[in-house]
């Protein structure tokens, strides 16, 4: 069964703000023998869960306010950089993805065969290195603003390189379909730790950016009362 599969249907209660959210907007967090808090991006560790909204100031607000603890009722230790191990976690597990995809066939890499996909109608998400030369990704991003594909720039070329096991990765496109969905859920609680558009992108090539990307910009935490709250799924009526 898919992590997206698994989610539906299925809500939470976020630690912090004790809002009401699906699974794939939050973190599952468990208690260790030892008192830390591990994260479980898959929700396959054993024992009772901890939620927590997939944003680094939801889980700094967390640590801060001994949240963890308070929900588990028993003295726990979350490291003071719990967010920046998630935020690692989400970026390998999307990376990884994209390396699964290219294999499967349903990723395609270079300028041109990308240019093609936008054109086609069939690429869900444009990815485009950080690092890449501002005018071709200006030229796919403006394809990019006329069909429905998402834009994802959260990589270097050095770690998509790494990840679809090629040269010089600059320009990839996921194609629509299952994998795409799974990527996307992924890389939607990634944004919650940086940017998938960078904000510099939209000075070099303001003309490129529709303004339907908020939600992939991040998002923050807030805070609200401390009850035990953890594994008992919340359905909205």
């Amino acid at each position: 069964m898919s992590l997206r599969d698994a989610t539906i249907d299925r809500e939470r209660r976020d630690l912090v703000t004790h809002q009401v959210m699906d699974e794939s907007r939050l973190i599952r967090f468990v208690a260790g023998p030892d008192g830390a808090v591990a994260p479980d991006l898959g929700r396959k560790l054993p024992g009772r869960g901890m939620w927590v909204e997939a944003s680094r100031a939801s889980i700094d607000a967390a640590v801060k306010k001994n949240l963890f603890s308070r929900s588990a009722k028993a003295a726990l230790r979350p490291a003071a950089d719990l967010a920046e191990r998630v935020e690692a976690q989400l970026v390998r597990r999307c990376l990884d993805q994209l390396g699964l995809a290219r294999r499967e066939g349903v990723l395609i890499s270079g300028f041109e065969k990308s240019a093609a996909a936008i054109r086609s109608g069939k690429a869900a998400w444009l990815i485009e290195a950080t690092d890449g030369a501002s005018d071709g990704r200006g030229k796919l991003l403006s394809l990019a603003r006329h069909q429905t594909t998402r834009v994802c720039g959260a990589f270097g070329a050095d770690d998509l390189s790494l990840a679809l096991g090629l040269e010089n990765a600059i320009h990839a496109v996921l194609l629509a379909g299952g994998r795409a969905d799974r990527w996307g859920q992924e890389a939607s609680r990634l944004a919650g730790f940086r940017p998938l558009r960078p904000p510099e992108w939209d000075l070099d090539h303001p003309s490129t950016h529709t303004g339907g990307e908020g939600a992939e910009t991040g998002s923050g935490g807030g805070s609200g009362s401390d009850e035990d709250l953890g594994d008992e799924p919340l359905r909205a009526d």
